[in-house]
């Protein structure tokens, strides 16, 4: 892990230190992470279920800030744009249910409508596309179903295997 990382582009928790806990894990990220407030709308309106319609279901996978954050960590992931579309893909390849047009239309929102500093290029989509087939052929839990509340005091390398996100793949 950075530790001494002071700016997200430089924060990382790497898949081979998997004794630290999700607790510290989350603080360090929290030390270089944007407030919830910052996170454009746009991106909330995708990517977070507090703006889910009931009974309606845009993108599968959606979570909340503190999930994402906490699901960052669990996959080893930092905070450059490929980690975010790693993660992005991976939660919601895990829930076993995006359709092909799914993944299309998340793509091409990532890439044209979300703001600059958000953006996905081909590479992101790319990445984005095999998390999400990396997930669905994976026997992980669906992350967007697991309250990480529960796993604060364990080191990560229990809770990938208790949630069976298989670090080798």
């Amino acid at each position: 892990m950075n530790t001494s990382a002071t700016h997200f582009s430089d924060w990382h928790i790497p898949l081979s230190n998997d004794a630290i806990t999700l607790e510290g894990g989350l603080k360090s990220l929290a030390r270089v992470g944007a407030e919830p407030q910052e996170v454009p709308l746009m991106v909330r309106l995708v990517e977070n279920p507090a703006f889910k319609l009931p009974g309606f279901t845009l993108f599968h996978g959606a979570v909340d800030l503190e999930t994402h954050d906490a699901i960052h960590i669990v996959l080893g992931r930092g905070l450059l744009p490929e980690d975010e579309a790693f993660t992005i893909g991976f939660t919601m390849g895990s829930t076993k249910k995006v359709a092909a047009h799914e993944k299309e239309l998340f793509s091409l929102i990532s890439k044209y409508l979300y703001p600059a500093e958000y953006k996905f290029n081909q590479r992101c989509i790319r990445i984005f596309k095999d998390a999400v087939h990396l997930a669905t052929v994976s026997d992980c839990l669906p992350l967007d179903t697991v309250d990480f509340n529960e796993y604060l005091k364990l080191p990560v390398g229990d809770i990938r295997r208790e949630l069976g996100v298989e670090a080798d793949l």
